[in-house]
């Protein structure tokens, strides 16, 4: 059986160096790196990984194929609306694309949306029915 569980994420990019510096100037550190390839970021209990878009082809055994962004969504907690919007500032200040300024939403929360220069989207959140971890990890409540 396959834990449920997810370790590491990793997120071609068109320009390793510029991911680098967008994420430092929002004060990311790496933890490990390969120059020139990849770079990796510890989080709460996984890893964010940034790879360049011709070397991740190759790792995956397609040298070929051309890359791009998925269907997906990152997101940030926070646990106000204020410290949403300070962060949401900071990533268009950066070089961050605006989807969607963050205003109060219909499950009962606050979020925007920014895509970093890569194309990546990030949503920055407040929820109020879900409580952060002093360190910012994130446990859904027991639904019963």
């Amino acid at each position: 059986m396959t834990p449920q569980r997810v370790n590491l994420i990793t997120l071609g990019v068109v320009d390793l160096e510029r991911a680098k510096s967008f994420y430092a100037a929002l004060g990311w550190t790496p933890a490990s790196e390969m120059p020139g390839s990849v770079v990796f970021y510890q989080m709460n209990g996984l890893v964010l990984g940034f790879f360049g878009l011709g070397p991740l082809a190759e790792d995956q055994g397609r040298p070929d194929a051309k890359l791009g962004t998925g269907a997906m969504t990152l997101a940030q907690n926070f646990t106000t609306e204020a410290e949403v919007d300070v962060a949401y500032g900071l990533a268009l200040a950066l070089g961050a694309t605006a989807l969607k300024a963050p205003e109060k939403v219909f499950w009962g929360g606050y979020s925007g949306y920014h895509a970093d220069p890569d194309g990546h989207v990030w949503e920055l959140a407040m929820n109020p029915f879900w409580t952060l971890g002093p360190d910012g990890s994130l446990t859904l409540p027991d639904a019963s």
